[in-house]
């Protein structure tokens, strides 16, 4: 059994020696209703200031079908540009009155459905996503129960509303930019084929190509996940194969970015690096490496809010549009 305390409305009462009836009242607002006494709402709130109790959020939702409370789900808090979704969507939700609830994923089926049903059974008010499959299934049935908003990563053919980057425009710009200057052998390093964020990056990667007129080569496109470990193991095969690094490279993430970059340190101290480097997400270290790299720079404020803001709308009985939003590219070159 443990020995903590857990301080009750039936504790607060009788500390403030009312009835537990009156003490709920007076924690719920109800005082002025039904006429208790401001002597009496003073000694209640004065008890429960001195031992930090706020009435069960749990009873309360219950009561008003609302917790104030959004959940979120990422695969991973490792990757920067999941956290930084989370720490700017957690600032949202504290400024409108919310309280965010996270658990994570790690690309796992399993792991994300068992989190989503948590959240949905702390009565979060809505939830927004990250999906780690293309499975539009298995998050149909959450409609039903809650809002329900993709963000980061869309899947086609379904009416969950989606927020995501424009991945697709601002990849091809960026791998367009390096064909211009001389690059005649670009490999790209990419995530889960079936995510849309992969999708996207890729389709991004390959108008480039097509606009220039390069024909992609076998050796060119590897795909994986998104893993740190990963990034690693696509660059040990590439070397080993081909028995050196390629011209450039373009990461879509930056956690397959960090693998690459393991991987050079550990065998090159990168002195033998791709002569250029481009990846998918930013991070500020990435200003104090040897190498320079080009990163995109997805807008995380902006997800977070349009994400929210979703929510907010079907919560409200509307049908909120999937939207895309602008990024852009950090040059280092």
């Amino acid at each position: 059994m443990s020995s903590f305390a857990r301080l009750t409305i039936d504790d607060i009462a009788r500390l403030a020696q009312v009835s537990r009836t009156t003490a709920s009242m007076v924690l719920n607002g109800y005082a002025e209703r039904y006429r208790i006494s401001k002597a009496t709402v003073e000694r209640v709130l004065k008890v429960a200031e001195e031992h930090h109790f706020s009435p069960s959020q749990s009873a309360r939702a219950l009561r008003s079908r609302r917790s104030n409370t959004i959940g979120l789900v990422i695969p991973d808090l490792t990757n920067s540009a999941h956290s930084a979704l989370a720490q700017a969507l957690e600032s949202l939700c504290r400024a409108d009155g919310y309280q965010m609830v996270m658990v994570t994923s790690d690309e796992d089926p399993q792991r994300e459905t068992d989190g989503i049903a948590h959240l949905v059974a702390r009565q979060v008010d809505g939830v927004v996503v990250v999906p780690c499959t293309a499975d539009a299934s298995r998050y149909q049935k959450w409609t039903q129960r809650l809002p329900f908003v993709f963000v980061d990563r869309r899947i086609e053919d379904s009416d969950i509303p989606s927020v995501v980057s424009d991945a697709t425009a601002t990849v091809a710009q960026l791998v367009e930019r390096a064909i211009e200057q001389g690059a005649s052998e670009i490999v790209y390093f990419g995530g889960q084929p079936a995510l849309s964020a992969s999708r996207d990056r890729l389709a991004g990667y390959r108008s480039a190509l097509s606009r220039h007129g390069m024909t992609e080569q076998p050796d060119w496109v590897f795909e994986r996940d998104f893993q740190r470990d990963s990034g690693y193991a696509l660059m040990r095969d590439w070397v080993a194969q081909h028995q050196r690094y390629p011209q450039a490279l373009f990461t879509a993430s930056i956690t397959l970015l960090e693998g690459v970059l393991a991987f050079i340190n550990d065998n090159a101290a990168m002195t033998g690096a791709p002569a250029r480097l481009m990846t998918f997400d930013d991070h500020r270290l990435l200003d104090c490496l040897p190498v320079r790299i080009d990163a995109i720079v997805q807008d995380s404020q902006a997800l977070a809010q349009q994400s929210l803001d979703a929510v907010m709308a079907l919560l409200q009985g509307q049908t909120p549009e999937s939207r895309r939003v602008p990024a852009h590219i950090h040059q280092r070159t």
